[in-house]
């Protein structure tokens, strides 16, 4: 990667990239898609590209971060093998229903790694669509670089999420409230199913467009899985359980995704669109960081319950595939949508159980998580920081930590939190496990460093203020491993001053 920003041509001569295209999704019926080009930009450059990716992808990356490369990934080039769309989506916004769609994304197609792999390549800020509305179809600079580093830590972090192989910037200026930088990103996705694909199939297709999206959303994703006797409610099932795993590790490492429409949850249990998102600082459950969301819709604590209303619009798009007769459909439904609520509250529990060193179950680990909770947001404690010093506690304690400046002292030894860890260690006690094995799924389970707002807003304004990425190179570098606690992460695990102005993010930039 580079340190400044580069024009490409100063890049390496033309060679094979190693994109591997095809669309299948273009083979379904159109009224689920629009055939279009990304809009050509001016003088594309190359401003950070994710070399661990490519390989993955079994890209050249010395030809991707070349002129062919750079050209492709601005939108300039259509690669062999693509068919370029924009795929149309509905949603509920804010729990409004819209007609949507791809307003300044066009998908390329997907890519065939060399282990058979299917992974999306889309590029977002490629110009407008027949989904822009009133939008222009570009992207700010800032706004991609920010996905760029979220998506990448979530990764690290080991929760199911779109990847970025690159931002391009494109040498022209992006007018919203003033004229700034324009940027293209080349997002990486199993898929961009989305539940609001299935509600645009529902309201503006046929059944049997709707059957055709079932059948290839199955064996796009779900194929290594018996279809049972309904496919379509198979596929409710299995789009059940990814969301709650996937709500449930979001709620562990205190991440809000700040825009939780419909159109932004995908069908394959994949974190998406990361607009307003932002990881929580002090614990509160009512968190919030959109600037929009006025009345905490999709704040932390409310998360749980949206995945489930979300979950209730998906179904009821696939009622007439489940049961002819539809009191028989919405039944089966119901009983299958149950199932979530104890899903996620089992991925939940035994999630915070392995964070706080347990692996067994016993009647007092709710009572002490939840009192651990009320604790932590009575005292205002900072939610990464307090499983992290209860972590570099018990290392301490082992004589095994590994840090040599002292970590942030979350767990202060107020009277309230002594009485509250000595009921932990107590329930240590009954785990039949060695002190190594606690503190190894403890390390595991609580991340010492996450990309905090502050360390975040910072390197995107050296990145789009003084056009270099040094600092977020060296960001993304320790978030690769966040569960590793090392002393370098220690650097980073600084909360924001208690000065500093409620965190706010914004949609549409």
């Amino acid at each position: 990667m580079t340190q400044k920003l580069k024009k490409s041509d100063e890049r390496k001569q033309e060679k094979s990239t190693g994109l591997n295209l095809f669309n299948s999704y273009a083979q379904l019926p159109e009224v689920l898609f629009s055939r279009l080009s990304p809009r050509p930009v001016s003088s594309p450059t190359m401003v950070i590209f994710n070399r661990e990716l490519a390989y993955q992808m079994g890209l050249d990356p010395e030809a991707m971060e070349g002129s062919e490369g750079v050209e492709l990934l601005a939108g300039n080039q259509i690669p062999e093998g693509a068919d370029p769309i924009a795929q149309a989506y509905a949603g509920h916004q804010f729990g409004h229903f819209n007609k949507l769609g791809d307003g300044r994304a066009v998908l390329l197609g997907e890519h065939r790694t060399p282990e058979g792999k299917w992974l999306d390549v889309q590029l977002k800020g490629s110009g407008k669509t027949p989904y822009s509305r009133q939008g222009d179809g570009r992207a700010t600079l800032g706004p991609m670089l920010r996905e760029y580093v979220i998506s990448e830590a979530m990764y690290g972090l080991g929760i199911p999420t779109s990847r970025s192989l690159a931002v391009v910037s494109t040498g022209e200026r992006v007018f919203r409230e003033r004229p700034l930088p324009g940027a293209v990103l080349s997002r990486v996705a199993s898929s961009h199913l989305r539940v609001g694909t299935f509600q645009y199939a529902a309201a503006w297709g046929d059944e049997e467009t709707l059957r055709r999206l079932v059948d290839y959303t199955w064996n796009r994703h779900f194929s290594h899985k018996d279809p049972g006797k309904n496919k379509a409610h198979s596929l409710l099932m299995a789009v059940i359980q990814h969301q709650a795993s996937l709500i449930a590790k979001w709620q562990l490492i205190g991440f809000v995704h700040g825009v939780m429409n419909t159109d932004n949850m995908t069908i394959s249990g994949e974190t998406i669109d990361y607009g307003p998102c932002a990881f929580m600082d002090r614990y509160h459950p009512a968190t919030v960081f959109s600037s929009i969301d006025h009345n905490g819709r999709y704040a932390y604590g409310n998360q749980p319950t949206i995945a489930a209303w979300n979950l209730a619009r998906f179904a009821e798009t696939l009622l007439p595939l489940i049961h002819e007769k539809e009191a028989s459909a919405v039944e089966i439904a119901q009983q299958s949508l149950e199932e979530y609520s104890r899903l996620f509250r089992k991925d939940w529990l035994k999630g915070f159980r392995r964070k706080l060193g347990m692996i067994h179950e016993t009647a007092e680990d709710i009572k002490l998580i939840e009192d651990l909770f009320q604790m932590m947001e009575k005292k205002k404690m900072d939610f990464t920081n307090t499983f992290r010093s209860l972590t570099i506690k018990r290392m301490a304690a082992e004589e095994k930590t590994v840090v040599t400046k002292s970590a942030v002292d979350t767990t202060t030894k107020e009277e309230e939190m002594e009485r509250w860890i000595q009921r932990w260690n107590h329930r240590l006690e009954k785990e039949n496990q060695s002190s190594e094995e606690i503190i190894a799924l403890m390390k595991a389970s609580n991340p010492a460093i996450i990309p905090r707002n502050h360390r975040v807003e910072a390197v995107l304004e050296s990145a789009v203020q003084h056009q270099t990425i040094r600092e977020m190179e060296k960001l993304l570098e320790v978030l690769k491993d966040p569960y590793a606690y090392t002393e370098e992460q220690e650097n980073y695990a600084d909360e924001p001053s208690a000065s500093a102005l409620p965190y706010r993010t914004y949609c549409g930039t």
